[in-house]
């Protein structure tokens, strides 16, 4: 259990929340484990088997407290609100922000600097840890190409040149990304990204991992109030989450490319875990997309320090966090969206 940014996070399985006065009193086998007063807290957010009174529900509704219910694997499920709706005004803004060019560009410029010097960070730490000459030379080749990309973001006034920028990078970061396998790179190996369908296995993949970021990263646009398909970066289409699919873009290197290098370095994840369906398309197995869940899922839960916050916090609840800021910056109470950036 956490308090971020005044928003109760309730990841501990079999935890029982209560109404005591104006407190909220968490739980665990008769023992108390944390109590909080309700008027510190916007929103409550729970996950998987967590049970929370009806005393509770009707305090939050009462208040205007937003309850959110989302699944131990972080998927929005529900959420209660009262009578009093502040959220229509954080989407007004959100669809104002949209209809602003600048504003528009502002956010996903600053989304794009945060992917960017997320797969910097990466490349360079994999090329401190790489013996090869010629493999450290080209990983810090990459790596300064994307250190030139993120150094004209700032003069990019229109989102196609922000997309073709963000583009560009994305190739160069992928034109390196066999060079961190340590094993089976020979089976493992890409020269760029193939999806809708994948075409070898490491795509498989890692499209996979980022179908359940994504899936976390609407439930925290849903879990503030904000709409997950209306985005800034992404072209808005029907059915589309395109707000999570912006989030998403800050966390994929730091938050689904180490763990999927990780998996296969450690052979955890094996030639044997995936399977070739007609037309090419290649997919984990059962016994795959078990192995990868339970990994991610421990993911989530190791400890980082989030540069904004000043403060650890669980993996699994960046999403969320990230989700408030841009809230806070849409109703106009930060200057601009601070993307997270890994350490």
């Amino acid at each position: 259990m956490v308090e971020l940014l005044n928003t109760l996070y309730v990841q501990k399985q079999g935890v029982l929340l209560r109404l005591s006065h104006d407190t909220v009193q968490a739980k665990l086998d008769g023992e108390t484990l944390l109590r909080l007063p309700l008027v510190r807290l916007e929103a409550i957010v729970v996950f998987g088997n967590v049970t929370v009174t009806p005393f509770l529900i009707h305090r939050c509704a009462q208040d205007g407290r937003r309850l959110v219910w989302l699944t131990n694997f972080g998927r929005f499920r529900a959420a209660a609100r009262g009578s009093i709706q502040g959220n229509v005004l954080l989407r007004r803004a959100q669809h104002e922000a949209l209809s602003d060019t600048t504003r528009t560009v502002d956010i996903a410029r600053q989304m794009v600097a945060g992917k960017l010097q997320n797969s910097r960070r990466i490349l360079v730490r994999a090329r401190r840890e790489t013996e090869e000459e010629g493999e450290r030379n080209a990983l810090q080749g990459a790596a300064d190409n994307i250190a030139g990309i993120i150094e004209r973001l700032p003069a990019v006034a229109d989102l196609n040149t922000l997309r073709g920028a963000e583009g560009e990078a994305a190739r160069e970061y992928f034109s390196v990304f066999s060079l961190m396998l340590r094993r089976n790179r020979s089976r493992f190996g890409i020269a760029g990204r193939t999806r809708r369908p994948p075409r070898d296995p490491l795509n498989s993949l890692l499209s996979f991992l980022y179908a359940l970021v994504c899936s976390e990263c609407a439930s925290g646009a849903e879990s503030v109030g904000l709409d997950p398909q209306v985005g800034y970066l992404h072209a808005l289409r029907s059915g589309r989450p395109a707000l999570a699919l912006d989030l998403m873009e800050e966390l994929r290197s730091v938050l689904v490319d180490r763990l999927a290098l990780t998996l296969i370095n450690r052979q955890q994840i094996e030639e044997k875990h995936f399977q070739e369906r007609a037309g090419g398309a290649v997919y984990l197995t059962d016994k795959g997309r078990e192995i990868v869940l339970e990994a991610y899922q421990k993911k989530k839960e190791d400890e980082l320090t989030h540069r904004v916050l000043n403060r650890k916090l669980p993996i699994g609840l960046i999403p969320h966090v990230q989700a408030t800021l841009l809230a806070r910056h849409l109703r106009g109470d930060l200057p601009h969206y601070p993307p997270y950036l890994h350490r």
